[in-house]
């Protein structure tokens, strides 16, 4: 899980329709799309899942649903990321299979540690920097717990919270592999372009990583 991750937040999105901000963004080089909906039931839920995956399906796009196992079974979502008082993820590998794509949100070392012998292909490192699109958390982990995590994990690390065009090199350099934004892209007046700029500092810190 590498380069620019998108988490939607549609209380951001300015009055703009959802679908065409998550299209700009796309085009301004984010490789992965994240739905969040908190509040939205079930029916109208997978209906805007299902509308999603056909929008990303031509950019080889992958969808992941937040939280909801049943509304990515029902929408074809690529994948399903989940917290720590969500499905386990040994249920969720069960349902979506071998392909799909499982993140785990880490918001203490024992649930660093703890990851090390899940069936999971990240884990989103939540949150990095303090941030109101997270409220519900155990603290920020900062550069240097990115970079413990970074130490002692096996997986592809996404850090989340508070990540914006002056900290997300310092992010990549610490050992984020992915950098997931919300209202970085999504509160913007020009999605594409915040996309475009996120995504080239983002290439460039992961480029010049040694290997």
């Amino acid at each position: 899980m590498r380069g620019l991750y998108l988490v939607t937040d549609r209380g951001c999105c300015a009055g703009r329709a959802l679908e065409e901000v998550v299209a700009q963004a796309v085009k301004g080089g984010v490789a992965c799309v994240q739905l969040r909906e908190k509040d939205l039931p079930t029916g109208p839920f997978v209906e805007l899942a299902r509308a999603m995956k056909a929008l990303l399906a031509p950019f080889r796009v992958p969808l992941i649903i937040n939280d909801r196992l049943d509304v990515a079974l029902a929408s074809g979502a690529d994948g399903v990321h989940v917290g720590q008082a969500d499905m386990p993820c040994g249920i969720v590998r069960q349902f979506m299979g071998p392909q799909a794509i499982i993140g785990l949100s880490v918001e203490t070392w024992g649930e660093v540690e703890a990851a090390e012998r899940l069936p999971v292909d990240y884990l989103g490192v939540s949150p990095v920097f303090p941030t109101p699109t997270k409220t519900d958390t155990k603290g920020a982990w900062g550069i240097q717990g990115l970079a413990r995590i970074r130490a002692g994990s096996r997986h592809p690390l996404v850090a989340i919270g508070g990540l914006n065009l002056a900290n997300v090199t310092e992010a990549v350099r610490a050992g984020a592999d992915g950098i997931a934004v919300v209202s970085a892209i999504c509160a913007s007046l020009d999605p594409e372009r915040a996309a475009r700029d996120l995504n080239e500092r983002i290439q460039a810190a992961l480029a010049a990583r040694p290997r």
